[in-house]
C-alpha cells in the first residue's frame, strides 16, 4: 500500500512512517496543504492520512481538492480528541474514517488497512481471478492453489496488476506506486522491466496463465480475455 502522510507534526510524522515503512508500505511526507496538493497532483496513493490543522490551510480544504480532483485514495483523518465538529465535517465531506490524537500506531494500520479493503478489494483480504489468488493478510500468492514463491515487491506488483485489470499501467505508474515519488527523477525504469519478466516468469512455471502483457511504447497491462 502507497499512504500519504499529510501531518505538520514532523516527529509524529517520522514516527508513522517509520512504522509503516517497516510492515512494507511505500510512505511519503507533506507537511503542509501546498506540498500535499503538488504531491496528489503527480502521484497516487492507496491512502491518505490527513490532519486537520496544518500551518498553511486547514486539511478539510485539502480534502475538497481531493474530491473535486476525482482522487480515489481512501481517507483517514487525525484530529485532535476535542475537534468533534471537524471529524464530522470531514465524514460529510467524504472522508472514510478518522483516528484521535493520542493514537496507537497497530491501531491506526488497522484502520488504513479496512479502508483499503472497503476502497480497492470489495472490503475483502483475499483477491481471487481465475487460478489466481492473493491474500492480502498474510501477502501470500497461489496459483492453481499452489503457493507462488514471490518477493515482496512481486505479490504488491501482481496485487497492483490484478487491482487494475485491463488497465495499461506505464512503467513510471508502477515504479512510483511500488518505490515511492523518488522514482520521479530516474533516467529509466528498466528495474521495473526486470521485476515483471521475474514475476511472469513465476507465475508460467507455476502453469498459471501469462495475463501480463507488454503493450510496447507505453507500458504493461494485466489481460483479462487471455485464457
Amino acid at each position: 500500500m502507497k499512504v500519504l502522510i499529510v501531518e505538520d507534526n514532523k516527529e509524529l510524522a517520522s514516527g508513522i512512517s517509520d512504522y509503516l515503512n517497516g510492515e512494507k508500505y511505500i510512505s511519503e511526507l507533506a507537511y503542509d496543504v501546498e506540498t500535499a496538493r503538488e504531491k496528489l497532483s503527480l502521484f497516487t496513493y492507496d491512502c491518505i492520512l490527513l490532519d486537520i490543522m496544518l500551518p498553511d490551510g486547514n486539511g478539510l480544504e485539502l480534502l475538497n481538492f481531493i474530491r473535486q480532483e476525482n482522487i480515489s485514495s481512501g481517507i483517514l483523518i487525525i484530529s485532535a480528541k476535542d475537534a468533534l465538529d471537524d471529524k464530522v465535517n470531514g465524514l460529510e465531506r467524504g472522508a472514510d474514517d478518522y483516528v484521535t490524537k493520542p493514537f496507537h500506531l497497530p491501531e491506526l494500520h488497522a484502520r488504513l488497512r479496512a479502508i483499503y479493503r472497503r476502497k480497492k478489494l470489495d472490503g475483502n483480504n483475499l483477491i481471487v481471478f481465475n487460478e489466481i489468488e492473493l491474500n492480502t493478510d498474510t501477502m501470500e500468492a497461489t496459483i492453481n492453489n499452489s503457493l507462488l514463491d514471490v518477493t515482496r515487491k512481486e505479490f504488491d506488483l501482481l496485487l497492483y496488476f490484478v487491482v487494475n485489470k485491463n488497465r495499461v499501467l506505464s512503467r513510471q505508474a508502477i515504479a512510483a506506486h511500488l518505490w515511492g515519488d523518488y522514482t520521479d527523477n530516474l533516467a529509466n525504469f528498466d528495474f521495473v522491466y526486470q521485476h515483471v519478466k521475474n514475476l511472469r516468469k513465476k507465475i508460467s512455471a507455476a502453469e498459471g496463465v501469462d495475463y501480463i502483457e507488454t503493450v510496447y511504447g507505453l507500458g504493461y497491462k494485466f489481460n483479462t480475455s487471455k485464457t
